[in-house]
């Protein structure tokens, strides 16, 4: 009896466990400026340069205050970059390698944005966002070029042009993007915020 108590109790930690460390990693951080930080201190604890921590929080100068919020760029774990380089692959297969970059920012944009979930696995799934999603293909593999894609996108958030959407004229149209400002089109891919 206790022994059955004993594995249903940790079977259901688990479970708890998994659930939530699964829907905080790669969501939205934000930093409190303590007395003494500095740019380069605070972007140093979390592994990013301090031009990085800069164009994130659209700042020109290192002036920062103790009680200011700092938005902290996603740092995703291993199986997330997985997951984005899947899709990546299968959304942008045929792409130049800045249109993968491109679509990976996107999905990094949408983290940071309040219009979307905050954790990269939240915004792949959110309904019927991705086609890959929808047909399966994001389970293929992801080649170099995609991993590799992932890899820049997440070292150079906020240097971009805030792009959350991005289509390929040619396949789809949408009324909806129609009314979006386009930021940037490479490739076959049009970018827009």
């Amino acid at each position: 009896m206790f022994t059955r108590l004993m594995i249903s109790l940790l079977t259901l930690a688990s479970v708890f466990t998994f659930t939530f460390s699964a829907q905080a990693e790669g969501a939205e951080e934000t930093y409190t400026v303590q007395k003494g930080d500095s740019l380069y201190s605070i972007a140093s604890n979390y592994g990013i340069s301090s031009h990085q921590l800069k164009a994130v929080n659209d700042k020109r100068s290192a002036m920062i205050y103790p009680g200011e919020q700092l938005q902290m760029p996603v740092l995703p774990e291993e199986w997330e970059k997985d997951l984005l380089a899947r899709l990546v692959e299968a959304e942008a297969k045929g792409e130049s390698y800045a249109g993968k970059v491109g679509v990976a920012t996107v999905v990094l944009n949408r983290v940071e944005s309040e219009k979307f979930p905050d954790s990269i696995y939240g915004v792949i799934y959110d309904g019927i966002q991705f086609s890959p999603v929808l047909n399966g293909t994001i389970h293929q593999p992801a080649s170099q070029e995609s991993k590799q894609a992932v890899e820049e996108a997440v070292a150079y958030q906020g240097y971009d042009r805030e792009s959350l959407f991005f289509y390929n004229p040619a396949k789809a149209s949408s009324s909806y993007l129609s009314s979006k400002e386009v930021t940037t089109v490479i490739g076959n891919h049009v970018f827009l915020r």
